[in-house]
């Protein structure tokens, strides 16, 4: 071949490339110190719920106890004016009796405005997390106002890890996140499959026609190939999640966007992105289909060494002013 022609064919190839690849515009995340809930000498506070408002307050929900992970926790809340100074309200899920399904710990709360009610997801153990097998569940508590009482339903967990051991869900499921589309309830959650590492968790989708379920396993699970900790939110007539340090390289640090809620799509990159937040998302209980991106939430804070996990703001910067 002549040269020339050779040389003009591989530029064309690498410029056709360039042309190919495709840009994603990036969000970046701004963290600020809270109070109420943030570093507290021996209180562990993580996994916190999306916020809601009701009236002049916001609400977040959270796993609060003595050692570092989820598994000897319960599900407190705390209230504010603001979204930075808050107030901890107490306890609102406690552990099950002896011999129950969530006698070990509740943790990783997610809650619902539905039906003219609040509802609480929660995760809940048997037995602690260290000792045997995992049995992570998925169970859900009702009350007819934000500060309880809470009631646990009588047909929990009303989701549970699969029978099967090859698929994705087998080990464990946790981290519910719930929103209202199509008049359904869309329940993501993240889950494990036997024999992977928490580096391999994925996330999956069950739908339920009335919040108390029964939930239907989407067919297309896992729908997302990767992620440790939900953080979806209705954006457009869409789903969107964003994604953090764990699935396949061309997923993590991204937000996906999904126009069914099952099928997801690159949207955009995120720099530095949140650990295991929860967001006020409003939208996420009225089935909007104009929903806005999200603009500010509560994640665990880096913490090192012995220190406990807490709670601090992080407030996401999305370009070109799309909030």
């Amino acid at each position: 071949m002549n040269p020339i022609t050779l040389i003009s064919l591989l530029l064309c190839a690498f410029y056709t490339s360039i042309a190919s690849a495709q840009v994603f515009p990036t969000v970046t995340v701004k963290r600020i110190p809270i109070s109420g809930i943030g570093i507290e000498e021996g209180v562990c506070r993580r996994d916190p719920s999306d916020i809601i408002q009701v009236d002049d307050r916001y609400y977040i929900w959270y796993s609060r106890g003595p050692i570092k992970s989820g598994y000897n926790a319960t599900v407190w809340y705390a209230t504010s004016p603001d979204g930075i100074e808050w107030t901890e309200q107490g306890q609102a899920i406690g552990k099950g009796e002896a011999g129950a399904w969530d006698f070990g710990s509740v943790f990783t709360p997610g809650i619902l405005i539905a039906e003219d009610r609040y509802w609480l997801f929660y995760t809940g153990t048997s037995h602690p997390f260290q000792q045997g097998m995992p049995d992570s569940k998925i169970g859900l508590a009702v009350a007819d106002s934000p500060d309880g009482p809470w009631q646990k339903l009588s047909n929990n967990p009303i989701l549970r890890n699969s029978d099967n051991i090859d698929d994705f869900d087998s080990l464990l499921i946790d981290d519910s996140c719930a929103m209202i589309r199509d008049g359904k309830i869309f329940l993501y959650y993240k889950g494990r499959q036997f024999g992977r590492s928490p580096h391999e968790t994925k996330m999956g989708l069950a739908v339920a026609r009335s919040v108390q379920g029964p939930y239907q396993k989407h067919k297309s699970n896992p729908v997302i190939q990767g992620n440790h900790a939900i953080l979806n939110w209705p954006q457009g007539k869409g789903v969107a999640a964003m994604i953090g340090v764990t699935g396949p390289e061309d997923l993590k640090n991204s937000v996906q966007h999904s126009e069914d809620g099952v099928h997801f799509a690159k949207t955009h990159n995120v720099i530095d992105g949140p650990r295991a937040a929860g967001s006020y998302r409003p939208d996420a209980f009225t089935g909007s289909l104009k929903a806005e991106p999200i603009s500010w939430g509560i994640e665990i804070g880096k913490h090192h060494g012995n220190q406990l996990p807490y709670l601090e703001r992080v407030e996401f910067q999305w370009p070109g002013n799309q909030h």
